[in-house]
């Protein structure tokens, strides 16, 4: 199974990666490492979630949960994590870019009233500009169905100086807006990603953490619950802790589900509420994020 997936990361990326094993381990493979010769390829595919085929509903957008959608509006990010699930499909999947394309979805969820979340993806939709982020925000933020208009970016991970306050203060003016972001380990957790949420969250903007659990990252109790800790100190909401998605070409993150519920359990025995995430895989055909 051949993956073209490069390594590519932002000049913040980069200096971070400097400075913490854990984040470049996220941003560079293991010298000789080919995703094209892996074992596991035979048992998991570049579309675990139907990506390609049934979950694409109209260019560019993708549905497996009846109340929420996911449109691709770029195919680009900040840094190629080397964890992505979509590791497969950039360059290969639909992106929204011209105005028919986004009417299109537009008019797909006007169908459909039981729509009520748009997570707007990729890639990364803040690798575009101030006014294309804007441009789909608005979209279906005009929407009176629609109460959520989730902008989906590592940026502040990856590009904290791309949340100016210009952008900020845009995001908020439909009150609509819900940032979700992903740290996996405490040393993301940077003076500058700080201030990146808090441009947000200081105009409004709910800030949510969709960690991953990978092995050689953040696989034990210390590491899970510094990260957890520098998350809510900087007024970013853990929400989720995922499993490795079932794609191929990232063998060697995985975390064994036993080892990944005794992490919880000393998490939820160390930490309170607003500090503690729901660990979870998304299996594919699941009708919901599946508790561990």
């Amino acid at each position: 199974m051949k993956i073209d997936f490069p390594e590519y990361a932002s000049d913040y990326s980069k200096r971070l990666a400097s400075v913490s094993k854990a984040f470049a381990k996220q941003v560079y493979d293991p010298k000789g490492f080919s995703s094209n010769n892996q074992d596991e390829s035979e048992e998991y595919g570049i579309d675990p979630f139907g990506e390609l085929t049934h979950a694409s509903k109209c260019f560019g957008l993708k549905q497996r949960f009846k109340d929420r959608v996911l449109i691709m509006t770029s195919d680009k990010c900040f840094m190629n994590c080397r964890h992505c699930t979509r590791r497969g499909l950039l360059g290969k999947a639909q992106v929204v870019r011209t105005d028919d394309e986004l009417n299109a979805c537009v008019n797909y969820v006007k169908a459909r009233p039981q729509v009520r979340d748009v997570l707007l993806s990729g890639g990364d939709i803040l690798t575009l500009s101030d006014k294309d982020v804007m441009r789909f925000v608005d979209a279906f933020a005009a929407l009176s169905q629609v109460d959520i208009v989730r902008v989906c970016t590592r940026a502040l991970c990856t590009n904290p100086g791309r949340i100016t306050d210009k952008l900020a203060k845009a995001l908020a003016r439909s009150g609509k807006v819900w940032v979700n972001t992903q740290f996996n380990c405490a040393d993301e957790v940077t003076a500058e990603a700080r201030l990146a949420a808090s441009r947000l969250i200081n105009r409004g903007i709910p800030v949510s953490c969709q960690s991953v659990l990978l092995k050689g990252v953040n696989d034990s109790a210390p590491k899970m619950i510094k990260l957890l800790k520098a998350l809510s100190a900087a007024r970013i909401r853990p929400y989720y802790v995922f499993m490795c998605d079932p794609v191929a070409g990232i063998e060697r993150f995985r975390v064994p589900i036993e080892k990944a519920r005794e992490i919880e359990r000393r998490c939820a025995e160390s930490l309170g509420g607003l500090s503690m995430p729901r660990f979870v895989a998304d299996i594919p055909g699941a009708k919901r994020k599946t508790p561990i």
